[in-house]
């Protein structure tokens, strides 16, 4: 294990498995090596790996990618996309089956595509969690859906009732939807609001950017739970956790050292 050096005063951070300060890390196929090497080098930081949308169904090495996760303590998450068109073909059993069989532990119950009544997904919270974890999103892929905040709060509240784990803020892998308006800014409003009524532990605001990611970590710390987050931006993300990116560091000016005089 790396000796990691403790010399510096920074944030705290739990430890895996954590209850806050989840890193959701969205998957959009990658090789087996490059797995590998994520997982060596991140692996402590990864909490959730969401392979998105469909990838896993068209993967040949999915198998063996959710084995190697698994193996690190990494959850392995299918996408809500998939999940959506099995219900809308009738095979939500198959897809149990199926995820089961390859080691998934997590699926993502979403609408995303506005074809799902309140009380479908509501039912398929509640029987897909007896098997796997479940990741329940609130939002629409179309950006031109009416975002409103009571309809949110209700509907990550019932989700939660249901048996969600976790419910997900969408904001999508583009960053331009759900709690973000189309220029990538943040619905402020929304985001206040979901932090009053719902325990910010059980929730996700996905943070595909950077910007997005630190105002997230402004308002609400190192214990914030992000997700969408691209791969190669796990490190920079946790440098942002802890305040070693310029953009959430704090320096304290009176506690620096002097400058000897030459």
């Amino acid at each position: 294990m790396w000796d990691c050096p403790d010399f510096l005063e920074l944030p705290e951070r739990d430890h895996k498995p954590r209850h806050r300060g989840l890193t959701h890390v969205l998957d959009k196929g990658m090789t087996t090596p490059a797995l590998e090497a994520q997982l060596a080098q991140t692996g402590d930081l990864i909490d959730i790996l969401k392979i998105g949308w469909g990838i896993a169904y068209v993967d040949p090495t999915v198998k063996d990618r959710v084995a190697m996760c698994n193996a690190a303590g990494v959850a392995v998450c299918l996408g809500g996309t998939l999940l959506e068109v099995c219900v809308a073909q009738g095979r939500v059993d198959n897809l149990r089956r199926w995820a089961a069989g390859i080691g998934i532990n997590a699926i993502e119950v979403s609408d995303g595509l506005q074809a799902m009544t309140a009380e479908r997904k509501t039912a398929l919270i509640g029987s897909l969690s007896a098997d796997f974890i479940v990741l329940a999103e609130t939002g629409a892929k179309d950006g031109h859906v009416p975002v409103v905040t009571e309809q949110w709060l209700a509907e990550m509240e019932a989700d939660l009732a249901a048996g969600a784990t976790w419910v997900i803020a969408e904001g999508r892998e583009s960053g331009t939807v759900g709690v973000y308006h189309d220029d990538g800014s943040l619905r402020v409003e929304l985001v206040e609001a979901i932090a009053a009524r719902l325990p910010m532990d059980r929730v996700i605001f996905e943070t595909p950017r950077k910007a997005q990611q630190v105002e997230f970590i402004r308002r609400f710390g190192a214990g914030v739970n992000l997700g969408n987050v691209p791969p190669e931006e796990v490190l920079p993300l946790e440098t942002l956790r802890l305040g070693l990116r310029a953009d959430t560091a704090v320096v304290d000016l009176a506690v620096r050292e002097p400058v000897a005089r030459r």
